[in-house]
Parts: C-alpha cells; structure tokens; sequence
C-alpha cells in the first residue's frame, strides 16, 4: 500500500462515517470506547464531536486529554479502518458550542446552545494508522492533510 492510496482512502472513510469510536482513557488507566455521531470537522486534524458536561468522559478528558478517534467500513470483504491518535479539548465556550450546534439537540441540551450540560470536544490529530487487506500504515497527520 503506498501512502497516496492510504491517504485518499482515509480521507473517504472519514468523509463517509456517521459513527465514530472515541477513546479516552479512565482514572485507573484503562481504555474506554463510546461510539460518537459524526457531525463536523476543520480538517483532517480538527475534528468536533458533541456530548454532555456531566459525562463521565468529559472528567476523564479533563484529567487526562490523550484521544484516539476510530472510523471503520465493517462492509463484508472490504474491511477497513483508521485510527487516529491525538488530544481532545473539552469547549464550553459559547461560539464553539454554537459552531456544533444542531436542530433537534433542544431534545437532549433543554436550554439551548447556552445549556451548562452541553459541550464540545475538540480532537486534534497527531497521527493516524490506517487498515485495509492485511497491511496497515501510520502517517502523521500532516501527511494526510
């Protein structure tokens, strides 16, 4: 696999996903995973998911920001996935919650995008590994920028 391929394979999972696997790490260091809807990005490095202040992963990425952010096509014989590795930022501030905001959050967030239980996370990528047909590489981020 040459890294151009890599690179615009990647580029299309991610362009494709709904669903994302954020991993953030618990206070007795072990890995959590939570499957996260796929709502916006800056760029292959910048990537916003949306969640609640009082989630628990909210105080893990306080305490400690190292990320990892999944996308898979689990389509039978095509299986293949990227891996990115980074930080997660956790924004509470009034234009980036806005910046994310969608019709319909009223359902879960009550009292609108001010809502002290809605919040942001920021990802920024340091590198990703993608897998397809038994062979993997991993790239810096700004390889696939």
């Amino acid at each position: 696999m040459n890294k151009e391929k890599a690179k615009e394979e990647i580029i299309a999972l991610r362009k494709n996903a709904n669903v994302a696997y954020v991993g953030s790490v618990n206070g007795e260091g072990f890995p959590q995973i939570k499957g996260m809807l796929v709502l916006e990005s800056e760029s292959m490095k910048i990537q916003y998911f949306s969640t609640n202040t009082s989630s628990r992963r909210v105080a893990q990425f306080r305490a400690n920001p190292k990320a990892c952010v999944y996308y898979v096509d689990d389509t039978k014989d095509k299986y293949k996935g990227a891996l990115f590795t980074g930080t997660i930022e956790v924004c509470t501030d009034h234009d980036t919650k806005a910046m994310l905001w969608r019709d319909g959050f009223e359902m879960y967030y009550p009292k609108g995008i001010d809502d002290s239980d809605y919040c942001v996370y920021r990802f920024t990528a340091q590198s990703v590994n993608y897998y397809h047909g038994l062979a993997n590489m991993t790239l810096s981020i700004e390889e696939v920028e």
